[in-house]
């Protein structure tokens, strides 16, 4: 059996989404058991409603949760035993295979650089996130594609980069199911000396080692999902991200208050509405669930802030998925194989 640490009381649901998804999980027929940490009183609360299976699902208790108006260093310092250091903890100790949380970004990255250790070789760890796209990925027509980093590092280094894009590599090949993953690294043209003097550096490293890099994409590439795992600083991930999220979101509402206009764009909308459906399905990142903090010794996986129960229930998964495919120990080979290929 895997188990998985989830933060229960983080995200903008809090403690009814986190619990209403590990009690579903609980039920299904996998080899997930789930460790909810967070503050025992209102979690029992929330499954004194809900169908689930004691022997998958077990309460940890924390005290309190970083906030997402807190400073993730102070709250940390003030709260030792809140829950997503607490179930850190628990990972580290090994009564965990896995960290899940949809809480505060800052403090899931310092709870594990707290309790994790660095792997050996990778200077920066990289927080990753899944963005969707027009083509399909793996065998499995994931419509979804990893992007890294996109703010944990915020100036990365050529050296920085490779990682990144080893780490991603890893990812992919284990989650999405891809034998040899599309690597590009984000630039302002495709050309090998196009982008900034770690860019160019990265994409004579890249070029030289074992990944299947495919050179440099410019941004209107990365909706078309001509690869599989874009590599790029953390400042400029972020704010790509953020972009694609605001475009499909402002699509959603136009729809919607377009529908409410005239009967005119009704019957438009209506003539529309296999393409819409597509949109939404495309957009709907709670199919994926979450995306992985890579660097450290252990899983750690990240969901949405607005994660529901069927996307927490989800970034359990692709942790567990992450475990059973052996991400850590992938990584870790890949590092050595790139310091011997030096």
């Amino acid at each position: 059996m895997i188990t998985v640490a989830l933060d229960a009381m983080g995200g903008d649901a809090g403690v009814l989404a986190t619990v209403e998804g590990a009690a579903s999980l609980s039920l299904e027929d996998s080899d997930i058991d789930v460790l909810l940490v967070g503050d025992v009183p209102s979690m029992h609360e929330v499954l004194a409603d809900l169908r689930y299976d004691p022997a998958r699902l077990r309460l940890v208790h924390a005290n309190g949760h970083v906030r997402m108006d807190q400073d993730p260093r102070v709250a940390l310092d003030e709260m030792p035993d809140c829950s997503v250091a607490t179930a850190a903890r628990l990972v580290r100790d090994g009564d965990a295979q896995a960290l899940v949380s949809s809480g505060h970004t800052g403090g899931l990255i310092l709870a594990s650089a707290r309790q994790f250790e660095k792997l050996p070789g990778i200077r920066r760890a990289a927080l990753a996130s899944v963005y969707p796209t027009e083509a399909r990925h793996g065998p499995h027509n994931d419509p979804f594609a990893l992007m890294l980093d996109i703010g944990a590092t915020l100036s990365a280094s050529a050296e920085d980069l490779q990682g990144f894009a080893l780490m991603g590599s890893a990812y992919s090949s284990i989650v999405s199911e891809i034998r040899a993953p599309r690597v590009a690294l984000l630039s302002n043209g495709s050309e090998a000396k196009k982008g900034t003097a770690a860019i160019i550096e990265a994409h004579q490293r890249l070029l030289a080692g074992d990944l299947n890099f495919v050179g440099n994409i410019e941004g209107l590439d990365i909706p078309k999902g001509t690869v599989d795992v874009v590599v790029c600083d953390g400042f400029l991930g972020n704010v790509v991200l953020k972009m694609l999220e605001g475009v499909s979101e402002v699509f959603r509402d136009m729809a919607k208050n377009a529908s409410s206009r005239s009967i005119q764009w009704r019957i438009g909308l209506s003539m529309l509405g296999g393409g819409l459906r597509q949109l939404r399905r495309l957009t709907d990142w709670k199919g994926y669930g979450g995306a992985p903090f890579l660097g450290f010794d252990q899983v750690v996986i990240k969901a949405h802030g607005r994660s529901e129960a069927r996307a927490i229930r989800n970034a359990s998964k692709v942790a567990a998925k992450a475990v059973r495919g052996d991400l850590i120990g992938r990584i870790r080979d890949g590092v050595e194989a790139q310091k011997g290929a030096e």
